[in-house]
Formats: C-alpha cells, sequence, structure tokens
C-alpha cells in the first residue's frame, strides 16, 4: 500500500514538501482535469511527498476530497484528505473515516472548519458537532478499530495551528489549543498562511517549550493579486497578508509575466528560510493552472537555500504594537514566553461575573465539595418526578439564560471556557479552544464580538489559571441530553464530566501539560 508521505514523516533527514489542491465545483471537465494533471506532475516530479486537497475551503461547496483524491491514490501519488467538522455530525463523520479507510487514505487532516457560506439556496446549516480535538480522539479510537480489524495501516492524522495573533490571548490560545491537539494524537502540523517571519519562528521556539516531537510544516502560497487582495481583506479566516506585502503584489503583477516570476521567487525565499529555522517541511498552495511554478518554487529553493538568513527583512512584516511571546525575535537563547507576566485587569462586570460564577461552581457543581452528597440526594430526589424536573427547570433556567445566555444543551461545558457559554458565545460551539479564524481578538463569524477563547483566556489570566486553556480534552456535547437539566445531569453524573464513553476516558487520560514558564504570572 502507498505510504510515501508517513515514510517521509519518519525519515528525519527528509525536508518534506506537500502541495494542497483545491477541486472546483464540477464533478468533471477543466477544472478537474487541471486538479488531476498538477497531482499527474507532482508524482512525475519526485519531490512531492503527498497532495493536500481542501474540504469546502471557506465554506464553499465544492467537489468532494474524498473522491478525486481516490483517484489521484490510484495512479500512485499520496494524498492528504483534510476533513472538516463544518458539515457533517459525528455519525457522517464517523462513517466518511471509514470510507477513507476502505479506500487506503489514511492521511487526514482534521480541522474544524471554516464558517459555512452559501450553497444550494442559500446559506447552509453550520454542523459543527465536533471541533478538531474531539475529531483527532475519535480518529485516534478508530485506529484501535482498524488494527484490531487486522489492518496494519492506522491513520496519520496531523492538525493545523494560526501562529499569525497578534493579541496576548489569540497567541496563547493558539499554543494551548495545539497542546492538546498533540495530546488527541496528531502525528503532524501543518500552519496557517501568514508573511511574518518572527511568527514563524515564534511558532518553531514554542514547539520547543511544549515538549512537541512531531514534525511541523509552515504553508507558503504562490501569491496572485486575487489572493492576497481576499487575504488582506480577511476573506480566507487565519491567513494574512499585510497591507504593505498587498502593495508590493499588485504593483509586480502590473505586468504578468513580472509578477509570475516574483511570486516564485517570494514562496522560494519563504520555504528557504522554513527550512533554515528546522521546519521539518512546507505546504505548497496557490497553485491553480499546472505543476510549472511548484517545480521553479523547489529549484529555487534549493539554489538559495545555504543564504536562507540573507532573506528575513524581506519578511518582518511584524506589527509594531502587535503582541510577539518571546522579547527577541529572532534570538536563540532560553528566555521564556511573555505570557500573563502582569496582572490582567477585567471590567467590574466581567470580573464580577467571573467570580460569582466561579465561587457558585467550587461550592454547587463540584464532585469533591462537602455539599455534593446531599445535592446529589436532593437530585435524585428531583429527578424522580416529572414536577421535581419541571421545578429543576424554572430554578435553572431563568438564572442561567440571564447569567450566561443558555441554549439549554443540558451538558453545560462554561467550566472550560471561563464562564462563558460555548454554545451562545461560540458559533463553531468550540469547546476545546479557540479556532484559527479569530483576527484582531475578534470573533471570525461576528468580528464585532470578542471571541470567546479571547476573553476566556483573560478571565484566566486574571487569577493565573492560564493551565485550565490546555487541561485534558473536552468531550463532545451529549446531545441525548438536549434541553434537559444540567445541574441535575451533573450531580446524577451523566453529563460529560462524568460518562464512562470512550471518548471521555480517552480525555481523562490523554492530557496536554503546559511548562510552567508558560503559564506563570501575578495573582
Amino acid at each position: 500500500m502507498l505510504r510515501v508521505f508517513q515514510s517521509d514523516l519518519h525519515d528525519s533527514r527528509r525536508f518534506i514538501i506537500t502541495l494542497e489542491l483545491v477541486p472546483g465545483r464540477e464533478s468533471f471537465g477543466r477544472s478537474v482535469d487541471t486538479v488531476k494533471g498538477i497531482a499527474a506532475d507532482s508524482f512525475t516530479d519526485g519531490r512531492i511527498s503527498a497532495v493536500s486537497i481542501t474540504d469546502n475551503p471557506g465554506g464553499n461547496p465544492s467537489l468532494s476530497p474524498d473522491v478525486i483524491g481516490h483517484e489521484i491514490f490510484s495512479v500512485g501519488m499520496d494524498v492528504i484528505v483534510h476533513f472538516a467538522c463544518r458539515d457533517m455530525n459525528r455519525a457522517g463523520m464517523e462513517s466518511r473515516a471509514l470510507q477513507l479507510a476502505m479506500m487506503g487514505m489514511k492521511n487526514i487532516l482534521a480541522l474544524t472548519g471554516d464558517y459555512t457560506a452559501k450553497g444550494f439556496g442559500g446559506q447552509g446549516t453550520p454542523v459543527f458537532d465536533l471541533d478538531s480535538v474531539s475529531l483527532l480522539v475519535m480518529l485516534d479510537l478508530l485506529n484501535e478499530r482498524i488494527n484490531a480489524s487486522g489492518d496494519p495501516d492506522a491513520f496519520m492524522v496531523g492538525a493545523a495551528v494560526s501562529p499569525f495573533k497578534y493579541t496576548e490571548g489569540e497567541s496563547f490560545a493558539q499554543y494551548a489549543k495545539l497542546c492538546r491537539k498533540v495530546a488527541a494524537g496528531a502525528q503532524f502540523i501543518i500552519t496557517q498562511l501568514g508573511y511574518d517571519v518572527h511568527k514563524f519562528n515564534e511558532l518553531h521556539k514554542m514547539v520547543g517549550r511544549l515538549g512537541i516531537d512531531i514534525p511541523v510544516l509552515g504553508s507558503v502560497y504562490l501569491l496572485s493579486p486575487r489572493a492576497a487582495r481576499a487575504m488582506n481583506a480577511g476573506a480566507v479566516p487565519g491567513a494574512i497578508v499585510p497591507d504593505e506585502l498587498l502593495a508590493k503584489v499588485l504593483a509586480e503583477w502590473k505586468d504578468p509575466r513580472q509578477g509570475l516570476k516574483m511570486a516564485v521567487e517570494r514562496t522560494a525565499r519563504l520555504a528557504a528560510i522554513l527550512k533554515g529555522l528546522g521546519y521539518r517541511g512546507i505546504q505548497i498552495g496557490g497553485i491553480h493552472r499546472s505543476f510549472e511554478p511548484v517545480a521553479r518554487i523547489l529549484d529555487r529553493m534549493e539554489e538559495i537555500q545555504d543564504s536562507w538568513r540573507d532573506y528575513f527583512d524581506e519578511f518582518s512584516f511584524s506589527r509594531r504594537k502587535g503582541f510577539y511571546a518571546f522579547s527577541d525575535q529572532m534570538d536563540h537563547d532560553d528566555s521564556g514566553p511573555r505570557y500573563n507576566l502582569s496582572f490582567h485587569r477585567l471590567a467590574t462586570t466581567d470580573t464580577v461575573h467571573f467570580r460569582f460564577l466561579r465561587a457558585i461552581h467550587r461550592y454547587f457543581f463540584n464532585l469533591e465539595s462537602p455539599l455534593a452528597p446531599f445535592l446529589e440526594d436532593f437530585s435524585r430526589t428531583l429527578d424522580k418526578h416529572q414536577r421535581g424536573r419541571l421545578l429543576a427547570n424554572l430554578m435553572e433556567g431563568p438564572a442561567k439564560k440571564l447569567l450566561l445566555d443558555c441554549k439549554k444543551c443540558g451538558d453545560c461545558g462554561i467550566q472550560h471556557v471561563a464562564f462563558l457559554c460555548p454554545e451562545s458565545k461560540c458559533p463553531k460551539h468550540i469547546r476545546n479552544g479557540a479556532c484559527g479564524g479569530s483576527k484582531d481578538a475578534g470573533c471570525e463569524v461576528y468580528p464585532d464580538r470578542k471571541c470567546v477563547w479571547f476573553r476566556a483566556y483573560e478571565r484566566w489570566a486574571s487569577v493565573s489559571r492560564l493551565d485550565e486553556m490546555a487541561a485534558g480534552c473536552v468531550p463532545p456535547r451529549m446531545w441525548e441530553l438536549d434541553n434537559t437539566p444540567s445541574w441535575l445531569n451533573f450531580h446524577l453524573k451523566r453529563d460529560h464530566q462524568s460518562a464512562s464513553t470512550r471518548i471521555a476516558q480517552f480525555c481523562r487520560t490523554q492530557t496536554c501539560r503546559l511548562p510552567k514558564d508558560l503559564i506563570k504570572g501575578k495573582s
């Protein structure tokens, strides 16, 4: 069975190169033939470990990566299938994973996914039944079944990280979630796209701080004016093209030949820098017409790789007031990261809200609280009768609606998000950490609203408990508890915190531990 990508990942001497391909909305015709032709040329070239195929990027409908990936895989080119949580519930995702396993396509990039865009008849329903961390857990547990069935080839599952965050809270949230992803079974990492070499270096140093020993691939891109405008405008969640770079690209492409030449050169130079910094490989994006620019990029990278330091200044698109985790951005000393070095002051209303709910949770929703035996007996009494359950709903519903805009999921997760509701405050309902789409602390979907995980960082930092951002993994919502009293479910040990499911057991044993110098602060 073809396993080029996995073999290359395990070969520490090899610099890995993958190529991202974006299927169109057609099931046959020129766009399909182009994607297949680029993949065939990649195989012939011999330097590409795998082609990586997107899954409805931007939330827009396109040809399934599974079907076109299988055609490419069948002719000899290894494939990485992007697997987003946006469009299917957990049953559909497990079925899809089994289908991929049967087709022999075991390389998967697990993603929460961009928010839903328009499809047939308008905007589709965003599902987000799982997030990228719980998807990783699902695939890890499926590996046990695959191996038990006699198939020795398990899924090789990767994850994404977005280091190009310029507020302290967003930056920390990305690294905390990265830690969770690795604990959940990620075997390789691919970055989001950006052009700030200091952020690339920050990620490389942070991976070492976190004790992560898996390959990290940096994203590079053949930047055209159209793509540069879209990324600069924030139309590609998580991808960053600063104003200065956009102006350069637009000027260069006034002559299309010169524009393409400069785009190839810029991509090769950034690739050489990433190799010099110690990245295990690159993923090349922005290839839509032919393989020829890829060959030019790789040829040029080989020519200039020994002089990679000469190109730093071209990619120093640092933000003057942006947050950087290390004081000397390009040094190689042992200076610690600069998170939570000063006391974080919350607004008075936020402070009262956070501390009140935290105290309530400590005494009334803590299985180790002295009140726990009494509350369990009381809950069991209420639960025996319909009137008792009605009384529980009347006690819980209005209070949680007022304090949390509660959606009555019956499986409360506020304690994981600094006592903010992941169902009402996050459009993707993520319980395991921030997605990659936030920008300047704003939510990907509602930019005028702060990302709930940025708010969670500020709250945990104010009491020096940043370890809560990465503690364990959080099982997905238990839909069978929908519209039932979460208070009763907690005390009667029916919710995700007490469930005996395999994913709950996994999350209790596989946990990420952040180093002390990453979470230190003043209380």
